[in-house]
């Protein structure tokens, strides 16, 4: 599938992104990274390498000690603490591996969150619960539901009010391998249908080969799949590197 339109705003783009931890090791080393409109990428990495600290980033919840993040042509980093919470509640979405869900909320309640930060109507959020299975259970609390359920209604809340971006880390980590299947299947379908870019990080190979491009996370920079082999670690060395959907067609 082609991604690249020279004509296209990047959903994301990352330009000399740098960071390093307070004992002054380097996590990201003037990074550079873009994601198109649609694209859907898997970042993989050892543990501590700095994938979540990258999410971070481009969240703005941390921030970078040099470069610059971009999201749908928007330079964050320039924007006020105002411009800055509005870009992130409208551009936007996250999926997390513990859900987030809030337990006193029924399942319809918490997929519109997003829609009522940002005044759309909240009919949407019965949509979004139909598109991911769960039609009919708007009213129920998520104690009565399984975790791949409650997954499919983190994806809901992520994706109803049709963000720009779609952060998710280790959005499978608490579900058995069939149940994550699943979800997963179900999660890339709902983000092209919307037309969500995708960062997912994960350490899952069978994660990752749902996206159409797989990056790995090392020395503080992002190298494609197929040099996985060059990386260190039991991980990507012992075992045959994740393939993208589209290099098994």
């Amino acid at each position: 599938m082609q991604f690249r339109d020279e004509d296209a705003i990047p959903a994301l783009e990352c330009r000399g992104l740098s960071k390093k931890y307070g004992s002054g090791r380097v996590v990201l080393a003037n990074l550079d990274f873009t994601l198109a409109p649609g694209e859907f990428v898997a970042i993989m990495g050892d543990s501590g390498v700095g994938k979540s600290t990258l999410l971070n980033l481009i969240a703005g919840l941390d921030q970078a000690d040099s470069g610059e993040v971009m999201i749908g042509g928007a330079a964050v980093s320039r924007l006020d603490d105002n411009a800055a919470t509005r870009l992130r509640r409208q551009k936007l979405g996250f999926v997390f591996q513990a859900f987030h869900v809030l337990p006193h909320l029924t399942l319809a309640q918490n997929v519109a969150l997003p829609l009522l930060l940002n005044e759309l109507p909240v009919s949407a959020a019965l949509d979004m619960l139909a598109a991911v299975g769960l039609e009919g259970r708007g009213d129920d609390f998520p104690r009565q539901l399984s975790g791949g359920e409650l997954q499919r209604v983190a994806i809901a809340r992520a994706l109803v009010h049709r963000p720009t971006l779609i952060l998710a880390d280790e959005p499978t980590g608490n579900l058995d391998p069939d149940t994550a299947h699943g979800v997963l299947a179900l999660f890339r379908a709902q983000s092209k249908a919307t037309g969500a870019a995708t960062m997912m990080v994960t350490h899952s190979q069978a994660a990752a080969a749902i996206a159409d491009r797989i990056l790995i996370l090392s020395d503080g920079a992002l190298h494609p799949a197929s040099q996985a082999q060059a990386l260190s670690g039991a991980e990507y060395g012992s075992q045959p590197a994740a393939r993208s959907v589209d290099d098994a067609r």
